[in-house]
């Protein structure tokens, strides 16, 4: 029966003030009972403080193949990153 229920993936935050990770995913006839397997699944021993589910087929994600179209445009930019800079002797020890 199971197999036609849609599959949840299910994010568990582990304590206040840190991000949501993927924990895995559960088969569930709608969001509440998704909730309530990913409870009984991925938090046993009171591993979160709050659960998402997400109903799989919702999730958006990048094709892997498209990796070059989406991330290289960002290659150009190493200003954005500290190494571009170089501190002034006053300020060495950053």
């Amino acid at each position: 029966m199971t197999g036609s229920w849609p599959m949840w993936e299910v994010f568990v935050r582990a304590r206040r003030g840190v991000d949501h990770v993927h924990f895995g995913s559960v088969h569930a006839a709608d969001g509440e009972s998704a909730l309530q397997a990913a409870r009984d699944l991925f938090t046993r021993r009171q591993e979160g403080v709050s659960i998402w589910v997400v109903r799989s087929s919702d999730v958006v994600a990048s094709d892997p193949d498209d990796e070059a179209e989406l991330f290289e445009p960002a290659a150009d930019k190493d200003y954005r990153f500290p190494t571009h800079y170089e501190l002034p002797a006053e300020v060495d020890h950053m």
